[in-house]
């Protein structure tokens, strides 16, 4: 049975930082395309980063461009998300998602492109 669980989250002030784990069990993940998405309370889940199978390619969404870094550690079967100087805005349900089809070089943007989600952790940004 495949599961991602999240951790990492917890209440921080604004100009903080937290790192976010994912780690998948119950198949390998190294080579396949993974991604973090947020949902504040009232909003529709979005996407934050994407990084592709290889782990070369990344993407983030422009309201955390520069703030936060999407990365993988592929032997580890774990991707994290490193969010640096955040904003009360940022508080959010951050959920983790992995893409169920091999691909190295592309990274997925779009809900509907991930097979299995995580549970979900809660991030709150204090101003």
């Amino acid at each position: 049975q495949v599961q991602l669980v999240e951790s990492g989250g917890g209440l921080v002030q604004a100009g903080g930082s937290l790192r976010l784990s994912c780690a998948a069990s119950g198949r390998t993940f190294s080579m396949y395309p993974m991604g973090w998405f947020r949902q504040a309370p009232g909003n529709e889940r979005e996407f934050v980063a994407a990084i592709s199978g290889s782990g070369r390619t990344t993407y983030h969404a422009d309201s955390v461009k520069g703030r936060f870094t999407i990365s993988r550690d592929s032997f580890k079967n774990t991707v994290y998300l490193q969010m640096n100087s955040l904003k009360p805005e940022d508080t959010a349900v951050y959920y983790c998602a992995a893409r169920g089809i091999y691909s190295t070089g592309t990274y997925y943007s779009r809900q509907s492109d991930y097979d299995y989600w995580g549970q979900g952790t809660q991030v709150t940004v204090s101003s």
